[in-house]
């Protein structure tokens, strides 16, 4: 069985639990263990925090084949330029690649891949 969910909300901080919210009735409905569903909403609050502005931001999610898959934006030059830029050298990308087990750039979207079955 495939789900898929898209989401648009605005992009500023006080929206971002709302794609929480999403991600873990997604987990619920899946059984997606409590440690793949806090790697997920880490991943979503990590990439979403890459941006604020006035603007819509998309969350596509699709579970299939024991993977979530996140394609996350649109983001400009200058917020994808912000995945590599951190205090610290806590870059934002280092945390996405903690936490999931794919991250790529395509066009203005971020897209993660989490196995979360065995």
């Amino acid at each position: 069985m495939t789900d898929e969910i898209r989401l648009t909300l605005p992009a500023q901080a006080d929206f971002r639990h709302i794609a929480n919210l999403v991600v873990g009735g997604l987990a619920a409905r899946r059984d997606i263990t409590f440690d793949h569903l806090e790697d997920l909403q880490v991943a979503f609050d990590t990439v979403l925090g890459i941006r604020e502005d006035d603007d819509d931001i998309t969350v596509t999610m699709c579970v299939e084949d024991g993977h979530v898959r996140a394609k996350v934006g649109p983001f400009d030059a200058h917020a994808l330029a912000q995945l590599d830029e951190g205090p610290g050298g806590l870059e934002p990308r280092h945390v996405l690649e903690t936490v999931c087990d794919g991250v790529t750039v395509d066009g203005g979207y971020v897209e993660l891949t989490k196995q979360v079955a065995e």
